[in-house]
């Protein structure tokens, strides 16, 4: 790949991570619920997890493509559910301590694969970056100029996220002020990125 396509991949791969989607909202709620550090775990979950997926689109493989996508599908349902779970249980807490991460199931552990889960059962991904990336490649991409388009595009995605965490951090201790609304507002950004991994199409 030449210097002007690969920054203009990461410039595009810069204005995706703007926009808010269920990894964004699942990183803001672990970072206002239980710290930075978790919603850092989070994000090397989800980073690991759209790896996976980036893995699969440079092997080129588009039976292979089909057949995550269609298989992921059901994996996003139980997402949906345990999100769903998530924002609820949060929503319902009263007025315990903010260092309590048990009450979202919060270990650094389990929220790493939280995010891990939530990154490979999104179809949509898979899909968006198998269109996407092939644009920054030329008219015949091979696998050296995906797979440097594939870890520009991760590198980006890594970085950002970590902005969102380092975002919400600074928001949190106004939060922790809030009393029962922080956990309102957990649930509801729980419950969020629930929503959001539903409304997401394998289809472009």
């Amino acid at each position: 790949m030449d210097p002007a396509s690969l920054l203009l991949l990461a410039s595009a791969t810069a204005v995706l991570v703007m926009i808010p989607g269920p990894n964004v909202a699942l990183f803001i709620a672990n970072t206002l619920a239980h710290g930075p550090r978790y919603g850092c775990a989070t994000v090397v979950g989800t980073t690991i997890g759209v790896g996976v997926q980036l893995v699969i689109v440079v092997l080129g493989y588009s039976a292979l493509l089909q057949f995550a996508a269609s298989t992921l599908v059901w994996l996003k349902w139980a997402g949906v559910v345990y999100l769903i779970y998530l924002g609820i249980r949060a929503w319902r807490q009263g007025m315990d301590d903010a260092g309590q991460v048990q009450a979202t199931g919060g270990t650094l552990t389990g929220l790493f694969f939280q995010g891990l889960f939530l990154a490979i059962a999104n179809p949509k991904t898979l899909v968006f970056i198998a269109a996407f990336l092939p644009q920054f490649t030329g008219e015949v991409p091979t696998a050296a100029h995906l797979t440097a388009a594939a870890s520009v595009y991760l590198t980006i995605v890594f970085f950002g996220d970590l902005l969102w965490v380092a975002a919400a951090n600074i928001s949190r201790p106004l939060v922790l002020q809030l009393g029962r609304l922080r956990h309102r507002l957990t649930g509801a950004l729980f419950i969020g990125a629930g929503v959001g991994l539903a409304l997401a199409r394998a289809e472009r």
